[in-house]
């Protein structure tokens, strides 16, 4: 397995930084991974070695704000800076490896940002891996709290509200230690505007998430309570995908590809890749 890394500058003017892992030999296809909120793409190491041994090649950035790209940490000023990102990797990646196959894995805050990023443009990607998406309000949050939020987001947008609930993350105790002592994990709480503008992007894939017709693969960890399993169901009736499957792991955590049984799921999207190759 190789690494590269490097950064570019977003339209913002912002140093993103991004990291691949590639096979020895010429890749047959590309992942592209969107991390969630508060992460960083150093997180999906594992994930890249193990679609390396197939014959892929994985890329990762950091989105603005998070890991080692620049940005104020867990602040954003407009939702559009994620999918806007996210298009100047994917064609960097594509003018690297012109003519193969281009998949989206996105995971949690990333399956949100996959997703409006394939509203506007799906005809770059070949199919997408989506899970754990946080793409649903919850519904213990309000109308009133959904105000008082937009409120907060335009007088105080740097206004700290709430943190992550680090032992939803995995069952493995290993896995949530590493989370806390890695410096590039942010462990403080959300803004009042990211937390706003997240909920910006998702009122628009409402909107139009029948706009999506590539082929998807939706994962979810049953026993996920930091993004409902119901949310992935809702997504998946939302698109207008004729190839779409969905897959609820029964007890697992949030991030589906750093539990026990991880390797259960690698496999399942090896076979759905293996199936979507041409």
């Amino acid at each position: 397995m190789k690494h590269q890394e490097g950064n570019f500058v977003n339209y913002q003017n912002l140093q993103i930084y991004y990291q691949g892992w590639l096979p020895e030999d010429k890749p047959r296809g590309i992942l592209v991974i969107a991390h969630g909120l508060h992460e960083h793409s150093g997180r999906y190491q594992h994930v890249g070695k193990f679609f390396t041994a197939h014959g892929y090649a994985v890329f990762g950035l950091d989105f603005p704000g998070h890991g080692k790209s620049e940005g104020l940490r867990s602040y954003i000023d407009s939702f559009e800076e994620f999918p806007a990102t996210l298009l100047a990797f994917v064609e960097m990646v594509r003018d690297w490896h012109p003519g193969l196959p281009i998949f989206l894995m996105g995971h949690s805050l990333g399956g949100l940002i996959s997703s409006v990023f394939l509203l506007d443009h799906q005809e770059l990607i070949n199919g997408a891996i989506l899970s754990g998406s946080l793409v649903k309000v919850p519904d213990y949050v309000t109308e009133l709290t959904l105000k008082i939020s937009r409120l907060l987001a335009g007088v105080f947008p740097k206004f700290r509200l709430l943190g992550i609930d680090k032992e939803g993350l995995s069952r493995d105790p290993a896995v949530i230690q590493a989370y806390i002592n890695d410096p590039l994990v942010f462990t403080g709480k959300t803004t009042a505007r990211i937390s706003n503008e997240i909920n910006l992007g998702i009122s628009r894939l409402e909107k139009e998430g029948s706009k999506i017709e590539i082929p998807l693969l939706l994962l979810h960890g049953g026993a996920d309570r930091l993004c409902d399993p119901a949310w992935s169901k809702y997504l998946h009736d939302l698109v207008s995908s004729r190839d779409k499957e969905l897959i609820i792991y029964e007890g697992l955590f949030h991030e589906i590809y750093n539990e026990l049984e991880a390797d259960r799921v690698f496999q399942d999207v090896l076979s759905w890749l293996e199936k979507h190759q041409s």
